[in-house]
């Protein structure tokens, strides 16, 4: 690039314009440096003194003289002219910092992992040993480790009535043959399989802190008892837990529609364990909502970036939801939120050998604090956790449980299971459900004084069916 003439755009902007500057002979000695190495030197004898201390002290003090004084004394102008006032600049405005308010407003990654609300302490500690040359240590993994130990105590299961009555003060008085049934009580090997399989579990996910089951969790089940009552033989499964809730199934024949949210939920699940042969023409209501997955997952298939191994798992979803939709045309189900069912884990109900194993169909009794509530095992669900029953129930309970909301927290329920006496599985019949489990309560010591078993209502909306008149008037 060529060098720009000197012209009047790009002067010195210090230099006086019409005036120039003037070389000086003496330009050739080097005086400025000259003087600022004098200056230096003196410096440094100086310092050597105790006057540079004073010295220091005196300059600021005149600066802080200064500065003290300054605002307060007016300019003056010499020879007698007319004082002039010097009017102090304005300071600028102060500019309020802007705060930018987050469209997501969540704790940021990271942060203090002893707080985790996964329920357990860990506790930290640095040690500091002493190695070789850095060159060495930084190559060895040794040399900078860290390391947790995950400790969970195993519970043990309750099986006396006073421990009972710990969680539950009321099951004595309400259920007064287990008083005679629990000192030969076993505990169920499910018990010890149910906290196995939380275990293996937690060392599954032991790198993964934030996928960790909570305390709470973990400890779900108090005791898991094979009772049996000596005069009738009738034999008695007691499992003492929490109440989470289950909020699934379907059934065109009792409930031909079904909110949208539900339709076209990619969580909730049409089908129970508990199911039999469909016996009206509606279709099940999710069926609509199921077509439209195989819809989108066609829609995929089709797109030139699909994967091949992403095709591959949708070919596997279609095949899946296909079966399902030909099971929703046969079967009904269970509806969680009108009838009332209990959970137990897969591991149980698929069980063989067993004869305290709770079975899909069988049934069972709900006791939470001084009420007693009639039920079947509906549903199975996994089997590292215990205590679930339908929102139906749930509600029954606690009226502000919802799908994600349980309601009870605490391992105040008391879950009854009659092995072996389901009957044919068929819609739901509560009154039948009362005289069932009204007659197996009574082979295991019956009800306590002034104890009821609760009347479950038929809840469902009534359905509409379309009648065609027939005009009888004859024509003229």
């Amino acid at each position: 690039m060529a060098t720009p003439p000197n012209n009047s755009h790009n002067h010195d902007p210090h230099e006086i314009e019409g005036v120039k500057r003037r070389g000086s002979k003496a330009a050739s000695f080097p005086w400025i440096r000259a003087s600022f190495f004098v200056l230096v030197c003196g410096l440094v004898v100086v310092s050597q003194g105790p006057l540079p201390g004073k010295i220091w002290r005196k300059l600021k003090s005149l600066q802080n003289h200064e500065r003290n004084e300054r605002p307060s004394q007016p300019a003056t102008a010499e020879d007698g002219a007319a004082p002039v006032t010097v009017t102090p600049p304005e300071p600028p405005p102060v500019v309020p910092p802007k705060i930018i308010v987050p469209t997501d407003h969540t704790a940021s990654s990271g942060g203090d992992i002893r707080k985790m609300s996964k329920g357990f302490i860990l506790e930290t500690k640095v040690s500091v040993e002493k190695g070789k040359a850095a060159s060495l240590e930084r190559v060895k993994d040794e040399s900078y480790t860290a390391s947790y130990e995950l400790k969970i105590r195993l519970p043990e299961a309750t099986r006396t009535m006073d421990q009972l009555h710990q969680v539950n003060p009321e099951l004595g008085s309400m259920l007064p043959g287990l008083a005679a049934m629990l000192p030969k009580a076993q505990v169920s090997p499910f018990f010890y399989q149910l906290y196995e399989n939380k275990t293996k579990r937690l060392k599954l996910k032991a790198t993964k802190l934030d996928e960790l089951m909570t305390r709470h969790n973990f400890y779900d089940c108090e005791t898991m008892l094979k009772l049996k009552n000596e005069s009738t033989g009738r034999r008695l499964l007691l499992v003492q837990a929490e109440m989470d809730v289950v909020s699934d199934g379907s059934d065109g024949d009792r409930l031909p529609t079904m909110p949208d949210k539900i339709v076209n939920s990619t969580h909730y699940q049409p089908m129970t364990s508990y199911g039999w042969r469909k016996t009206g023409k509606t279709p099940n209501p999710l069926i609509a909502g199921w077509k439209r997955r195989i819809e989108n997952a066609n829609k995929e298939l089709a797109l030139a970036g699909t994967s091949a191994e992403r095709k591959s798992w949708l070919r596997m979803r279609i095949a899946k939801i296909k079966r399902e939709i030909q099971d929703m045309e046969a079967r009904s189900y269970l509806i969680a939120d009108y009838d009332p069912f209990i959970v137990m884990p897969i591991n149980m109900v698929t069980a063989r050998g067993d004869k305290y194993a709770a079975k899909v169909g069988d049934y069972a009794v709900v006791a939470y604090k001084n009420k007693l509530y009639p039920a079947i095992v509906g549903d199975a669900g996994p089997s590292f956790k215990v205590g679930e029953a339908s929102l139906r129930m749930a509600k029954e309970l606690n009226p502000r449980a919802s799908p994600y909301s349980r309601p009870v927290s605490d391992l105040t329920v008391t879950y009854l299971v009659f092995p072996g006496s389901a009957d044919k599985f068929q819609a739901p019949d509560y009154s039948r459900w009362h005289e069932r489990c009204s007659s197996l309560l009574t082979e295991v010591g019956g009800l306590g004084a002034g104890v009821t078993l609760h009347q479950w209502e038929n809840t469902l909306p009534e359905i509409e069916t379309d009648t065609e008149s027939t005009d009888t008037t004859a024509a003229p």
